[in-house]
């Protein structure tokens, strides 16, 4: 673990304490007392060269302290195939198809909570085409119109998930990108496996 210089120790503790609400640069600013907004950016930036944060690129403010356990410049993700889930019925509980090597700064959140699939079929598309590998973040929990990977009687899907009050209960409509595929609801024993984050476009 590289040394931090004592306004990255108190910047670090900032942003820790208020992950829930992050505060702006001009408030981290007013906090460590220092001279302008760039000397907090050139800290932050600091941070994260030395492993200590990881910041999604499209929204600064979200971010992960890494203060505990810094991340690896490079981590290897579990690989899966869409053919079949696992024993238990989770595509996670299956053996994965390969381990594939990825840079800690393209995702945006820890890589303990990742994992990759291989996709198959052309019901995403344009978004996801045959053969396209897919990072996931590891939830059970979706919102409406988000990608999630799914699995449905069985079948491991990627889908657009919609919510539908079934009266006392929820039901998920499940949605291809691809207008040639009807939506369909999914079944009893629907499980998500996670939300997906980016696509990494393969080509032949």
């Amino acid at each position: 673990m590289l040394k931090l210089h004592p306004v990255q120790e108190r910047l670090l503790f900032l942003l820790k304490a208020n992950h829930e609400s992050p505060l702006t640069v001009r408030e981290l600013q007013e906090e460590l007392q220092v001279s302008s907004p760039s000397v907090v950016q050139h800290h932050i930036l600091q941070l994260e060269k030395k492993g200590y944060l990881r910041r999604n690129p499209t929204n600064p403010r979200d971010y992960q302290v890494l203060s505990d356990s810094p991340d690896k410049l490079v981590t290897y993700l579990n690989l899966y195939g869409m053919a079949q889930c696992g024993p238990k019925g989770s595509l996670l509980d299956g053996d994965p198809i390969d381990r594939v090597p990825i840079s800690t700064k393209i995702l945006g959140f820890p890589s303990s909570e990742a994992f990759m699939i291989k996709a198959r079929g052309d019901s995403m598309q344009p978004m996801i085409k045959e053969g396209d590998l897919v990072i996931v973040k590891k939830t059970s929990d979706v919102n409406d119109s988000q990608i999630a990977v799914c699995v449905n009687n069985g079948e491991v899907l990627i889908k657009k998930i919609q919510r539908i009050k079934d009266r006392n209960r929820v039901r998920y409509n499940l949605i291809s990108l691809n207008d040639d595929y009807q939506p369909f609801l999914a079944d009893e024993n629907f499980k998500i496996e996670g939300i997906v984050r980016s696509v990494l476009n393969y080509t032949n």
